[in-house]
C-alpha cells in the first residue's frame, strides 16, 4: 500500500514536471519508465513460469 501511495505522488510531481519541460525530455523520460515497466514485465512472466503454481516457499 506504501508503493502504491509512492507511486501515486511520484506520478504526480512527474505529471506537473512534464508540462514544463521540453518534448524531448518527456519522451525520454517516458522511454526509459516504458523500458522499466517491459523489464518488470519480462522478469514477473519468466519467474512464474518457472515456479510451479500450487507451490509455497517458506
Amino acid at each position: 500500500m506504501l508503493f502504491l501511495i509512492a507511486a501515486l505522488m511520484l506520478m504526480g510531481i512527474a505529471l506537473g514536471t512534464v508540462a514544463h519541460v521540453p518534448v524531448s525530455v518527456s519522451l525520454a523520460a517516458t522511454a526509459a519508465i516504458a523500458c522499466w515497466l517491459l523489464v518488470f514485465a519480462v522478469r514477473e512472466r519468466t519467474v512464474r513460469h518457472h515456479r510451479p503454481a500450487g507451490r509455497r516457499e517458506g
